[in-house]
């Protein structure tokens, strides 16, 4: 009976597939509005069931590049999956608690608050802001700071959508307008929205640009650094294969030595009439010999040589060892 189980677990193991094999990769994506499903990362899943109510971080420096916010953790909620895109909402944010920390000293003060708020289209939204001052203040004044920022983030939500707060939280403005109005109660070391929870979604916006806008203008980005990586590629391979002609067509000592043998066969044969004839016909007839020796000079010489001496006579340096050559020959 024990080798019959045991048979049949060997067997069922076998059947087993590997889980990792059945998953695949999902593209998480930012939502539309205001980041047109802009593409933040990636994770595995069996189905989309898997990945559905699935929460993401990151930083803010990891989304837009802001390195002065790497402190800020972003979170978004996977709440549809199409094909395989992950599509996101965005659910709030918050500070890493250890840089709060570092901005809370002995000496200084402390004003935080809790304000829920509902924008134009429906989000229920709770905003946590902390107000930093530059020396401890009695408790009238940090009521007066907390009712004038209470007042002024409400007002500001109100007439504003859900997006349009989720852009002012994370590149400052609301911050700023916070700090510019309890500044009048003390001197403000530091503003900021610490923590942003979603607590109810609302109308769910579909102005800008659908999925497949944003996978065409993905491909055509693609399409555009791959012909530019290619050109660059290409680019390169030719100067490595002008640089390897240059030496390939630089002669060796015994090319040179019989170039430079018809000139010095001829030299003697012509020096002979030369002997005959009146003195001052001899550097008429030893003209061409001269002329023809630079030409298997420049042969033996290397393109350094050669550009030193284009540059000497003030002319172009550029070109592979022949043209060089042709143009000193000029």
């Amino acid at each position: 009976m024990a080798k019959k189980i045991s048979v049949k677990a060997r067997a069922a193991a076998r059947k087993q597939r590997d889980k990792w094999k059945n998953k695949i990769w999902y593209t998480i994506r930012a939502p539309r509005t205001p980041w047109d499903f802009k593409k933040i990362g990636e994770t595995l899943g069996e189905s989309d069931g898997h990945i559905l109510g699935r929460v993401y971080e990151m930083t803010q420096q990891e989304f837009n590049g802001d390195f002065t916010k790497m402190h800020v953790i972003l979170r978004f909620r996977v709440h549809e999956c199409v094909g395989q895109d992950a599509l996101t909402t965005f659910i709030g944010h918050h500070h890493q608690t250890d840089h709060i920390r570092r901005q809370i000293r002995r000496y200084r003060g402390k004003v935080d608050d809790v304000v829920d708020v509902v924008s134009t289209d429906g989000y229920l939204v709770r905003l946590k802001p902390l107000i930093i001052t530059q020396k401890r203040v009695q408790t009238s004044v940090k009521q007066a700071m907390r009712a004038k920022a209470r007042d002024l983030i409400i007002g500001f939500a109100s007439k504003a959508t859900y997006s349009k707060i989720q852009t002012q939280i994370l590149d400052g403005t609301l911050e700023e307008e916070i700090r510019k109005a309890v500044k009048p109660f003390y001197p403000v070391k530091s503003v900021a929205i610490r923590k942003s929870q979603l607590l109810q979604a609302g109308v769910v916006a579909e102005n800008g640009k659908t999925l497949d806008e944003i996978h065409a203008e993905e491909a055509r980005s693609d399409a555009e650094i791959k012909a530019k990586k290619a050109a660059v590629l290409a680019a390169a391979m030719e100067d490595e294969d002008g640089e390897e002609g240059e030496e390939d067509n630089t002669p060796s000592i015994i090319d040179a030595a019989e170039a430079m043998e018809p000139a010095s066969e001829k030299a003697p044969a012509e020096k002979a009439p030369a002997e005959e004839a009146p003195a001052e016909e001899a550097p008429a007839e030893e003209a061409p010999a001269k002329e023809a020796a630079p030409s298997a000079d420049y042969g033996s010489m290397k393109v350094a040589e050669l550009k030193e001496l284009l540059k000497a006579a003030g002319k172009p340096v550029s070109g592979k060892k022949a043209d060089l050559i042709a143009r000193l020959n000029e």
